[in-house]
Parts: structure tokens; C-alpha cells; sequence
């Protein structure tokens, strides 16, 4: 017998020590989330107020009493503490009148699926809300669908009796979940920021692959424009919380550092300036691997900061992260004598050497590692945190709480995305209802309706995905509950299950919908094993199987049904981007004006400018999942991706100018150039209507403008108007990439739903837990 190579042997014991690492690394991470944590304070509440029903009022009443926890807990994520009460209170004011109008017209079976058709388009169109509709929208389909579970009643007292007992439920998880987010939203913040600066930190991973030996700038490029829209995501969910009153010296201390964060994502952004122009010298190819290695160590000490955030460390147990400038200044070769040893070291080397190139890149580097060093430290509190805009401004940076019928009436026109979605979702709950009454087996309607809901989404790519997932789950589950239920547990038990069910589908809805399908699964099955004690004892597995598919079927098939593909919808996404960048690049030239009290609008002309972006892309990637002949080129809009992005970088490098070096720019000739460029980037992505401008000179990644003699580095005046010439020809074909997007046929699209900020995000990109 062939014994394996000794020598082998420690090799293969580090990688698999490595690879050991890293899945617990993971795992700590999912464990220790935002996700979890809300998870189990909803499996806890719902535990508690069911277990206190039932002893004061018996199983029936905790059964339909958990029905209101449950349609109740949905809209209950992580959010700022103000007007918490006010983001969940719709779901049981809308829910309970539906259930109990369903226990109402449960004897009669036409009247029945008018009144669930109805009830499925009514809650659907609460997605014209976005982020804060969506949780409301499931709660009142499962009011809807739970209520077909019950059986039925024989008086209005009854249906009175069953909907105080919903009510009450629903009341005492309100009060739960305003004591919960008040208790916990320290703890909030701290993991909300830990999110973002793991999502960063893959960034800088992406953006250290593209340093290495023969990169795939294409697949990279893809990964990077994936991850930088989920970082927008994060951070809009972050904004909302950590700097809502950041009145403490704790939660200023956790806000400096978001606004840290962000500067370090635009230096991140500049890094791919010139990048592909040093990529093509062999002079400059020798020392990547050394930027490379910068950006991953500088990742590496990110994730373990964040880790820090999550583990609670405080003060001095946080370690401080090495500031990597002076290994960078000993990987690259000397600079030239001819510079000024006076000037400062950033962005004082503009030489069309590319040795003089790999500095530049460097500098970026030694920024995104400025910052993470001012992260560390502010989380060790070793300096005070700089927030005068934001800590007395902070309104503006988070996302609205105020219900308004604004975004219900954008949404009412036939071409509307969400209307579109509310009758094609409602036309295929009244095909499933009507299969489900004449199926040859003893069918479970409200199983196959919940499939259905839960399975059909805004758009193909999300159903087709969701379909997979919770044909798996409900199998998987549907074995767990048989099991369960063949050893007789006592309600207290399934009590217990189902909280704890409940908590692992709201804590892994974001993160792997299968498990929040095999939980959810759990919990709806015992669910309605209460509501139905004394009347059904127990369930056929195959049965359900057979609804579960039969409702997934369903759903597909109907998602050809009055579609809403992403095409139509791209034009006023990329309307939106331009205009979007338009604003930032106004407000970020206009950062030397004395005149200015704070950057404060510039920040919030940022935040949009990233979010528009990030919609954009989050479109493209879904209509890889439609037909053929409906998708649209992808050139086109990959072309208006990278574009944005480096007019970003580019008005990143004349804001650090204008922040950081504006003691070396000759002002007199400074400001007219930044009115003139102004000017013209305004009237380059002004709402044209598609029309392209004339061509103009390629910028194949490689700037054509001169760079500045190096003789009058001293003065930074040349350096910046050549990024001013930058800027402004990159938004000339920022406008020549939207032209061509613009010019591809359509049907009319209408306008796009409105977010919890006001914009018009992808209408079905939800990011809410759904419990199903």
C-alpha cells in the first residue's frame, strides 16, 4: 500500500488549517451579525407572547394571537429608533381587518377568491414603498393566507374574538419590538458598520486581483461593479442607523468611522486611474505585486476590525493597524532628483514615467490606508471623531420614515412596474386558488397561495431563484415536521420550535434564502397545526410536496404573465445616473468656494451619485435571468458603468486637491477653471433625451491630456486642471455610453418605484427579511 509523501504532508495540514480558519471566520461573522441578533429577539418575543397567551387564555387564543406576532415581526429589521412604531404599525392595522374579513367569507368559495385576489393586489402595490413597503406587503398576504389555515367559524362573535386575540398579539410585539430596538441599537450600530467594512475589505481583495499576474480585467470588472452595489446597499441600511443622533461620545465615535469608511471607498475608486496604462510597462509590472500586497493586508486588518465591532472589543483591546506608506515608499523605485523634497508626498508625481505613475498609484494606496489607520484609532479612541455637519444635520443623511401617497399614485399608470406586479401576482394566486379546488387530492390551498406569494417576485432572475430554493426548503421541512410530530410534542414545545423557526427565516432571509425556506417552512406548518388543533391532527408529506410545486409551477409560468422587463426600466435608471452625477460633479467643483459652510451637500450628492449607480448595475446583473430576446446589450451598459466610476475617480483626485492641497493651487487661476469645468460637465450629462454629442478623443483608460512639468510640482495648479480636462471628457463619454443605452428600443417603461429615500431603485430589488 502506497503510502502518501511526508513532505507533502505540512503542506497540506496548513491548507487545510487555513481552510478550517477561514469557514469559522465566516460562520463567527454570520453568527454574530445584525441578522442573527434581530433573528432571535424575534424567535424570544414571539416565544414570550405566546407562552403568556396560552397560560392566560389557552391554545386557541396563543394560536391566533401568534398569527399577529408573526405578520407583526416582518416589517421588524434593523432600523433607527425614531418612529419605530411608526415603520411596523401598518402591518397589523392593514393585516387584521383582512384576516378576519377572510374568516368572514369563508363558507362561501367564490366569494373567498374574490376576496384573496383582491387582498394579494392590495398588498403587492405596498412595494411601491420599496424597502419599507415590502415587509408590509408579506404581512398582509400570510394575515390573508394564515387566516385561510384556521377553520372556520360559525358567528360574528367568534370572528370578533379572533381578530381581538390577532390584535393583541400584534400590540404586545409592537411594544417588543420599540423596547428590543432601543435595548439593542448600540449593539445595531456596531454591526451595521462591521457589515461595511467587510464588504469593503472584498472590494480591496477585487481591486488587489487586478494588481496580479494576468488578471481577467472582465470578470473582475463584473465582481467589482457586484460588490461595490452591495456596499451601496449596506450603507444605506448603515446611514440609517448609525447616524441617526449621534449625540454620544459612542455613537459619534461609530459615525466618524462610517464617514471614514467613505472616504476610503473614493480613494479605493481612484485606484483605477492609469491602471491599465501601468499594466502595459514591464518597468511598472515588477512592482504590482507589491501594491497588491498592500491592498490585501490592508483588507486582511479591515476584516479584523470588523471582527473586533462584532466581538464588542473596546479601547485597547482593538488593534491598531500598521500604516503600510513607508513598505510601499521601500517596494518602489526612487523618486526622480528632480522633484521638490519640499512638497508633499501626495499627488506630487505627474510624469508620463510610469515608475512616476507607480507612486501616484501608491499614494492612493497609502490614502485607503490612511484611513483604515483613522479607523482603528477611532475605534480604540485614540482620536476625537470631526462631526459637525453630521452631528447636527444628521435628518438629511438617513431615509425618510414618513408614509406618503406619492410613490402609490407613481405607480398607478398601466406601464408601472409594480402594477404591473400586483395583477400578474394576483392573476396568479386566482389560477392557483382555482386548481387548488379541484385537485383530486385533499389540497391545502392556502400552501399552494403561500408558495405562490412568496415564490413569484418583481422580476424572472429573483423567481426562478426563489423557486429553486423553496421547492428544496418545503421538502426538507416538510421531513423535520413529520418527525416532530410523530413524538406528540405538547404546545409549549411547539411553541419553542416555532419561535425559533420564526427567528432563523427573519435572520438568514438576507443571507441564504434556503435556510429561511426549510425555517419557514417549520413554522407555517406548525403554525397551522395549532390553528387547526382538534379538527386536522396531522399532514401528508406528499401532499404538501405536490402544493409546493404545483404553487412554484404556477409562479413561473406567470412571470411571462404582464411582464416588466429590466429594459424598460433602464432608460429612467440611467436618466436617473446622469443626473445624479451631474449634481455631484457641480457640487464637488464648487468644494474651494469660502463661501461654502460645509461639504454637507456635496456628501449627500455623493451618496446618490453611488446609489443611482448601484441600481443601475443591480438591473443589468438581473436581466441575465431573462429570455434572449428581451435582454438588453450588455455592452452598452458595462460601458456606462466603468464610465461613471471613473469620472468618480476622477472627481475624487480635484476633491483631494481641494481639501488637502489647497495651499499649492494658484486660486486665481484655480476658480475660473472649476466654474468652466462646472459648466461644461453640466451641459455634457444635462437631460437631452438621449441625444449623443459629437465624438470626441477616446480615453481608452490611458489620460491623452499632458501631464504637468514636474519642475512645477510645487505649484498643483497643472495637475489640477488636467484633471479638470479629465473630468470633463469623461462625462462627454459618460453622455456617449448613455446615448446608446437611451437608444435601444423600449416599451414605455413608467416611472420606477420610490425608495425609502425618495429615488427609484430596481422595483424588485428587495432586501427585506420575508418569512415564508
Amino acid at each position: 500500500m502506497n503510502r502518501p509523501d511526508p513532505a507533502l504532508s505540512p503542506a497540506l495540514a496548513t491548507r487545510l488549517q487555513r481552510r478550517a480558519q477561514g469557514w469559522l471566520q465566516k460562520s463567527l461573522h454570520v453568527l454574530l451579525s445584525q441578522y442573527v441578533a434581530n433573528g432571535l429577539t424575534v424567535s424570544l418575543g414571539l416565544v414570550l407572547i405566546m407562552l403568556a397567551i396560552f397560560e392566560a387564555a389557552g391554545l386557541a387564543a396563543a394560536s391566533t394571537a401568534a398569527v399577529g406576532v408573526l405578520i407583526t415581526s416582518l416589517p421588524d429589521v434593523p432600523a433607527p429608533r425614531r418612529r419605530k412604531i411608526m415603520q411596523m404599525l401598518p402591518a397589523p392595522l392593514l393585516g387584521a381587518p383582512l384576516f378576519m374579513l377572510v374568516q368572514l367569507v369563508r363558507h362561501d368559495e367564490l366569494l373567498l377568491g374574490i376576496v384573496v385576489t383582491a387582498a394579494t393586489f392590495l398588498a403587492v402595490m405596498m412595494m411601491a414603498w420599496g424597502k419599507r413597503g415590502g415587509p408590509i406587503c408579506f404581512s398582509l398576504l400570510f394575515s390573508t393566507l394564515f387566516s385561510m389555515a384556521a377553520p372556520p367559524v360559525a358567528s360574528l362573535g367568534q370572528i370578533a374574538l379572533h381578530g381581538a386575540w390577532f390584535l393583541a398579539g400584534a400590540g404586545l410585539y409592537l411594544l417588543w419590538a420599540v423596547f428590543t430596538t432601543h435595548l439593542l441599537n448600540q449593539r445595531f450600530r456596531a454591526q451595521l458598520l462591521a457589515e461595511c467594512l467587510h464588504s469593503f475589505a472584498q472590494i480591496l481583495r477585487t481591486q488587489a486581483q487586478r494588481f496580479g499576474p494576468q488578471p481577467d480585467h472582465s470578470a473582475l470588472l463584473a465582481r467589482m461593479l457586484q460588490q461595490q452595489a452591495a456596499l451601496a446597499d449596506h450603507l444605506q441600511n448603515t446611514r440609517d442607523v448609525v447616524l441617526e443622533s449621534p449625540t454620544t461620545p459612542e455613537r459619534q465615535r461609530l459615525a466618524a468611522m462610517l464617514l471614514s469608511l467613505l472616504e476610503a471607498r473614493d480613494h479605493q475608486l481612484a485606484c483605477d486611474l492609469d491602471l491599465d496604462f501601468l499594466l502595459e510597462h514591464s518597468a511598472s509590472v515588477a512592482v504590482l505585486p507589491a501594491l497588491q500586497l498592500a491592498l490585501d493586508s490592508t483588507a486582511a486588518r479591515l476584516e479584523a476590525l470588523g471582527m473586533d465591532l462584532l466581538l464588542g472589543r473596546r479601547g485597547a483591546m482593538i488593534a491598531a493597524i500598521t500604516d503600510l506608506r513607508p513598505q510601499l515608499a521601500g517596494a518602489l523605485p526612487p523618486r526622480s532628483k528632480r522633484i521638490d523634497p519640499l512638497a508633499p508626498d501626495p499627488l506630487r508625481i505627474d510624469t508620463t514615467d510610469p515608475l512616476a505613475l507607480l507612486h501616484n498609484m501608491a499614494d492612493r494606496i497609502g490614502h485607503i490606508n490612511d484611513e483604515a489607520v483613522k479607523l482603528a484609532a477611532l475605534a480604540r479612541g485614540d482620536i476625537p471623531p470631526g462631526l459637525s455637519a453630521v452631528r447636527t444635520q444628521w435628518q438629511l443623511f438617513v431615509s425618510t420614515t414618513h408614509w406618503s401617497w406619492k410613490p402609490l399614485l407613481g405607480q398607478l399608470g398601466w406601464s408601472a412596474p409594480i402594477l404591473r406586479y400586483a395583477l400578474r401576482c394576483a392573476l396568479a394566486v386566482a389560477a392557483g386558488y382555482t386548481v387548488s379546488l379541484h385537485l383530486p387530492w385533499v389540497a391545502h390551498e392556502y400552501w399552494i397561495l403561500l408558495t405562490i406569494v412568496v415564490v413569484m417576485r418583481g422580476n424572472l432572475a429573483q423567481t426562478v431563484q426563489r423557486r429553486n430554493a423553496r421547492v428544496a426548503g418545503t421538502l426538507l421541512g416538510c421531513v423535520l415536521v413529520m418527525g416532530m410530530l410523530a413524538a406528540h410534542p405538547g404546545a409549549r414545545a411547539i411553541f419553542g420550535v416555532i419561535a425559533l423557526s420564526m427567528g432563523l427565516a427573519h435572520a438568514f432571509a438576507l443571507r441564504r434564502y434556503l435556510f429561511t425556506s426549510i425555517a419557514a417552512t417549520v413554522a407555517g406548518l406548525l403554525q397551522a397545526h395549532l390553528l387547526l388543533a382538534g379538527v386536522q391532527p396531522g399532514f401528508a408529506v406528499a401532499e404538501r410536496l405536490a402544493d409546493t410545486l404545483l404553487g412554484a409551477l404556477i409562479a413561473w409560468l406567470f412571470s411571462y404573465v404582464l411582464p416588466a422587463w429590466e429594459r424598460n426600466q433602464l432608460p429612467a435608471l440611467a436618466r436617473r445616473s446622469g443626473r445624479a452625477q451631474a449634481k455631484h460633479a457641480q457640487l464637488a467643483l464648487a468644494l474651494l468656494d469660502e463661501a461654502r459652510a460645509s461639504d454637507l451637500p456635496w456628501r449627500l450628492a455623493r451618496r446618490e451619485a453611488y446609489d443611482s449607480l448601484s441600481d443601475l448595475t443591480l438591473a443589468a446583473q438581473r436581466s441575465l435571468a431573462e429570455p434572449q430576446k428581451v435582454r438588453p446589450p450588455l455592452e452598452p451598459l458595462e460601458a456606462l458603468q466603468a464610465r461613471s466610476y471613473q469620472l468618480l475617480a476622477q472627481l475624487t483626485a480635484v476633491k483631494s486637491l481641494l481639501l488637502l492641497h489647497r495651499a499649492q493651487l494658484d486660486l486665481a487661476v484655480a476658480r475660473p477653471a472649476l466654474a468652466r469645468a462646472a459648466k461644461r460637465i453640466e451641459a455634457e450629462l444635462s437631460d437631452t433625451g438621449g441625444t449623443p454629442p459629437p465624438a470626441g478623443p477616446a480615453i481608452a483608460g490611458q489620460p491623452f491630456q499632458p501631464r504637468p512639468d514636474p519642475l512645477m510640482i510645487t505649484d498643483l495648479t497643472p495637475w489640477l486642471l488636467r484633471r479638470l480636462e479629465l473630468a470633463c471628457a469623461m462625462a462627454r463619454e459618460l453622455r456617449q455610453a448613455q446615448a446608446r443605452v437611451l437608444a435601444e428600443p423600449t416599451k414605455p417603461a413608467g416611472p420606477a418605484p420610490i425608495d425609502n429615500a425618495g429615488l427609484a431603485p430596481a422595483p424588485a430589488a428587495s432586501s427585506h427579511p420575508t418569512h415564508e
